[in-house]
């Protein structure tokens, strides 16, 4: 997992919770950096996985809530540090629906060896669109987050459903309708 996804979440812990819990939910981990992250090193999912349930436990928040909160924050980021990229669409569906073929080659010319999920695209209209998402991290919360965001970026809303494929989150079924 690239490490501006670990710098991008202690950033947004100490913002929302403190410095001090930063420090807490480091020391209650295991982790082999030691808790020290550059944002272009590479980094076990298992640190960011550690991360997020001490973090959970500390705040009685739950590790969906806390991944959503994460993207939200995460794509507030991207807009910054790649402007160009959003400026390139004008409906939030039309983009979604581009993740695979051009965001996550864009990514790649940043990170060559970023592990990015998958989202197949299985049906597009105007205002819909379903998306099967897989990974080996059962992060879809995150994309869940990033969706709402790229909604309310184009002034939009949509109701998006997700459907569990595989019980362990690893693969997961997103049903967006434009409102």
């Amino acid at each position: 997992m690239k490490g501006i996804v670990f710098t991008e979440f202690l950033d947004l812990v100490e913002q929302k919770f403190g410095l001090e819990m930063v420090d807490d939910i480091i020391n209650q981990s295991d982790l082999e950096s030691g808790g020290i992250y550059t944002a272009v090193g590479t980094y076990k999912f298992s640190e960011m996985l550690q991360l997020l349930q001490h973090l959970s436990a500390n705040t009685s928040i739950s590790i969906d809530d806390l991944l959503l909160i994460y993207a939200e924050h995460f794509f507030s980021v991207l807009k910054e540090s790649y402007p160009g990229l959003l400026d390139t669409y004008k409906d939030p569906i039309e983009m979604l629906s581009s993740i695979e073929n051009h965001i996550h080659v864009e990514v790649r010319k940043i990170y060559p060896d970023a592990e990015l999920p998958t989202f197949d695209v299985i049906e597009k209209t105007e205002n819909s669109l379903v998306m099967i998402y897989k990974s080996s991290r059962a992060m879809h919360h995150f994309g869940l987050g990033l969706m709402n965001k790229t909604f309310e970026h184009f002034n939009s809303k949509a109701t998006i459903k997700i459907e569990k494929i595989r019980e362990d989150g690893t693969e997961v079924m997103f049903i967006i309708n434009k409102n």
